[in-house]
């Protein structure tokens, strides 16, 4: 499957490679972004996902589920565009994909939001208080995958 991908994706990274990009920006670009984007916009998303639970003044709790409302799906499109840009790093460097521990985290945290966000969409399966809990619960076990995944991506990057 990753020979497949790799061979799929291969025209696109040629065509990066003719850009004449900084060999520092095809290997750290991917990890740069995305750690704004868990460490900046994941921990504010989580934070007012959080206070808009627990705040106990009803202005600050609506003004923080709003936030969460808010960013929370473009957090789960820039983690996913971010995850395309990922793999097509790895092609662009000739490397394996498929294959590293920060892959799989990576899938696994797009999996985890993908399901908050079905939980979200459909209001909560009618606003039951589990469904709000398992959302939150949730949300809170994918920030720290994500704090996990950067730093196998960190390691992943300094392997080569």
């Amino acid at each position: 499957m990753a020979d497949s991908l790799t061979q799929t994706l291969e025209p696109i990274a040629a065509w990066f490679r003719t850009l004449g990009l900084p060999e520092p920006i095809i290997h750290w670009g991917h990890p740069a972004m995305m750690g704004i984007v868990i460490f900046v916009l994941g921990s504010y998303v989580g934070y007012a996902g959080w206070q808009g639970r627990l705040a106990q003044d009803k202005e600050v709790a609506m003004k923080n589920r709003s936030d969460h409302r808010k960013l929370a799906p473009w957090m789960f499109i820039f983690m996913a565009l971010g995850y395309t840009g990922g793999v097509l790093s790895l092609v662009m460097q000739h490397k394996p994909i498929l294959e590293s521990p920060h892959f799989w985290t990576g899938s696994t945290l797009l999996l985890f939001l993908l399901i908050n966000a079905s939980i979200s969409f459909s209001g909560f399966f009618g606003n039951k208080i589990g469904f709000r809990a398992f959302h939150a619960y949730l949300g809170s076990v994918a920030l720290a995958l994500m704090v996990v995944h950067a730093a196998l991506g960190l390691k992943l990057g300094l392997s080569f």
